[in-house]
């Protein structure tokens, strides 16, 4: 089982998602060479790293992501709704997780966005991308092709990849229209014909999102080049070790 391991949101089913204590604890595991997060602007239009529209429900405030202004972003609680020991933890700006796993990691950095929701993020993202000279070292992905159209027209030079949550079957064809490199799709819908297509086009595959150590290793048997995205670096470990015992036996 060589598949990679992709955090997702960071060690997010221990420590509260999209915060830097859930990415530090994921840095710390050897088996971690990816991790995934969610990116949206404040009102004053700083790149924020945070999944919801809203702050309800991984903060203690009230309100739209895009409505309040970072200063005020800041001042929230992220992390005791997850756990009295993480109070105090906070919505991180882009600009720190980029400081802090530069060099150490990759990142899949997902643009949350609906429609013209956010029609300066691809811009702002790519801006603290390329100020860390970490073009390389990223993917920007996205439900949302318009963004990433706009990504590619912005920076050739970083990769793009399109999420979905089915396998439609025109998937090639939309890839290669928008110019991306990259598929990261819902863990039901792969198997060996998708994985052989994109490979063929040059796509590399994530599947999201993969808790259960049993689907993690089906999946690894289907393709070693399947990248596996999972709340749970802990259980990718496990399933690692169960198939490289079953291999290594002597």
């Amino acid at each position: 089982m060589n598949n990679l391991c992709v955090a997702h949101r960071g060690f997010s089913s221990i420590a509260p998602e999209n915060t830097m204590a859930a990415f530090l604890m994921a840095m710390e595991r050897p088996e971690v060479q990816w991790m995934e997060l969610d990116v949206q602007l404040s009102r004053d239009g700083v790149p924020v790293v945070i999944h919801d529209f809203t702050v309800d429900r991984t903060t203690n405030g009230k309100g739209l992501v895009r409505e309040t202004d970072w200063a005020d972003l800041q001042r929230l609680d992220a992390g005791a709704w997850k756990n009295r020991s993480y109070k105090g933890e906070r919505i991180p700006a882009l600009s720190e997780l980029l400081d802090r796993s530069c060099g150490r990691v990759r990142l899949n950095i997902e643009l949350k966005t609906q429609g013209d929701m956010y029609p300066g993020l691809p811009a702002a993202v790519i801006h603290e991308v390329r100020k860390r000279h970490m073009q390389n070292d990223v993917v920007i992905t996205s439900f949302e092709p318009a963004a990433l159209i706009e990504v590619k027209k912005l920076a050739p030079e970083i990769q793009t990849g399109l999420i979905i949550d089915a396998r439609p079957g025109d998937l090639l064809t939309a890839l290669r229209q928008m110019n991306c490199t990259f598929l990261s799709i819902e863990y039901t819908n792969v198997d060996k014909s998708l994985m052989n297509e994109m490979r063929s086009a040059g796509i590399r595959v994530m599947a999201w999102t993969v808790d259960d150590k049993t689907i993690m290793k089906k999946l690894a048997a289907v393709d070693p080049e399947l990248m596996l995205c999972t709340n749970r670096p802990d259980v990718w470990e496990l399933a690692f070790q169960e198939t490289s015992s079953r291999f290594f036996r002597p």
